[in-house]
């Protein structure tokens, strides 16, 4: 596995999260053969709760109250993350995203049979925002609680490396 991250800054109404890093993990599961189960168990076992499966939207839209966890279980996307001036990632089954809250994140292409398992930390709940940030949204994104575990690697996981100092 290889973990990447960088920040983003707000890009026209998107407000991103100026404190804490986009995680990617390319290959977080390489070698499983039953992705969505797989990833499914491993965010239950780290705590993440709420696990779903779809896909990703088309349209760009953030989350104030909850960070989020989205695994790919199945076919391959490119996701533009950070709204209009953000990154372009490309991604296949076994990847993982962790976006903090207030991270823009959309589909711009991806496979017919394209899955993602998603999840929040406890006691989180995605509110699915896609109008301009306001100076309330940036305040809640702040207060929304760091994860006790990191959704992929646990307590002491890439998470809890590049989250716990901001």
């Amino acid at each position: 596995m290889r973990i990447e991250d960088f920040l983003l800054t707000p890009s026209e109404g998107i407000p991103n999260n100026p404190a804490l890093p986009v995680i990617v993990y390319h290959r977080a599961l390489a070698g499983e053969t039953e992705l969505a189960k797989a990833f499914e168990a491993r965010f239950l076992e780290n705590g993440w709760k709420g696990c779903w499966r779809d896909g990703v939207y088309s349209y760009q839209h953030y989350h104030t109250r909850a960070h989020e966890v989205l695994g790919i279980a199945r076919g391959e996307a490119c996701l533009l993350i950070g709204g209009p001036d953000g990154r372009k990632i490309e991604v296949s089954a076994g990847d993982c995203l962790l976006l903090p809250a207030g991270t823009g994140h959309c589909r711009i292409s991806a496979d017919p049979d394209f899955l993602v398992i998603g999840a929040y930390p406890p006691g989180q709940e995605a509110d699915i925002r896609t109008e301009p940030a306001k100076e309330e949204d940036f305040a809640a994104i702040r207060a929304v609680a760091l994860p006790k575990a990191d959704p992929i690697e646990g307590r002491g996981g890439a998470a809890s490396r590049l989250w716990a100092s901001r």
